[in-house]
């Protein structure tokens, strides 16, 4: 299980996706942990079974411990978020905006990795899940950082490269079947 692996099941009707994976994680400029770790993050929240199977073992093997928990709590945590700020940030009634949340999500305070790595993974995650908010306030967070703009764009170059992976192999699975 595997990158090549992954990329060999790719159809040639979307060999771009096939390259586009070979070039975002493959010759990624990212450092290890930040890469893997955003790898891990997106092929969790991308939902695909076939995706997550691949990456998951190659990711595990790149990251510590602490920062392969880390990621899979980006994915879990910005699962709930994405769904809660999108759905306020969408609602037309703008005093839900002034609720409090009632939440717990302390591990964006404390995620056992540095903060800088699960921004940048809660940011993909937030791609793929499609929250404006939640993407406005990581990019904000990572730039006060000195994160540069190119390397938030690594992270959602990945993440949409992971979820159309993810979407053509999922339903080349069910056409098969």
């Amino acid at each position: 299980m595997s990158l090549d692996s992954l990329k060999s099941a790719v159809p040639d009707y979307a060999k771009d996706l096939k390259l586009n994976l070979g070039s975002v994680i493959g010759n990624s400029d990212l450092p290890a942990q930040q890469l893997w770790g955003t790898v891990l993050a997106t092929a969790i929240a991308s939902r695909s079974p076939i995706v997550l199977r691949e990456l998951e073992p190659e990711a595990k093997a790149n990251l510590t411990p602490e920062a392969y928990g880390a990621a899979k709590a980006a994915a879990a945590v910005m699962a709930m978020n994405n769904v809660f700020y999108r759905t306020r940030h969408l609602l037309s009634d703008h005093e839900y905006g002034t609720l409090r949340a009632g939440l717990r999500m302390n591990v964006i305070g404390n995620p056992g990795v540095d903060k800088v790595d699960f921004e940048l993974w809660s940011f993909a995650v937030s791609a793929i899940n499609g929250c404006g908010m939640c993407l406005d306030s990581h990019e904000q967070v990572l730039r006060k950082a000195g994160v540069e703009r190119e390397v938030i764009q690594e992270a959602f170059k990945i993440a949409s490269v992971v979820q159309a992976v993810g979407v053509t192999l999922d339903a080349e699975a069910v056409l098969a079947e």
